[in-house]
């Protein structure tokens, strides 16, 4: 089973948005077949061990009836280490995670931006439709990045 870890700040709003949906995806046969099975976490470089998902971001995945992450967690070295992809909401995420494995070569190229084309904005502090449209941004960008990278 491979592992893809989403990176935001806090992992409060962005990432672990991301990881219930991709979860729901891969649960509702929403990803290409060809990738094989999947875990996803999500981790930040700022976060505090513990702290909760925002309501914003539950409200959304309750709403896709996808799984909720309830407790943020840091970004470990470790983490990215283990991971086959690490897919950051910035390229301030994506430099930090590659810091930590800046001795692995490897483990370094596999940190990617979710989103090539730029940042992916934090939606704390504008309300739940941000977060709503967040989570629909997810739903589309999320299958295509995962069977993009791993190579389905």
């Amino acid at each position: 089973m491979r592992t893809v870890l989403f990176v935001c700040t806090g992992n409060t709003c962005r990432s672990p948005m991301a990881e219930g949906i991709a979860q729901k995806m891969a649960e509702d046969g929403r990803l290409p077949a060809g990738i094989g099975p999947l875990f996803f976490a999500s981790a930040g470089v700022s976060a505090f061990d513990g702290g909760s998902t925002s309501h914003e971001t539950v409200a959304v995945l309750e709403r896709m009836h996808a799984p909720v992450p309830e407790h943020s967690k840091r970004l470990t070295a470790e983490m990215v280490r283990k991971a086959d992809l690490v897919l950051g909401m910035t390229a301030a995420h994506v430099a930090r995670a590659r810091s930590l494995v800046a001795n692995d070569p490897a483990a370094a190229a596999r940190v990617q931006p979710l989103d090539p084309s730029g940042d992916v904005p934090d939606p704390i502090g504008l309300g739940q439709r941000a977060y709503d449209e967040l989570g629909a941004y997810f739903a589309e960008l999320i299958p295509q990045r995962i069977a993009g990278m791993l190579g389905a």
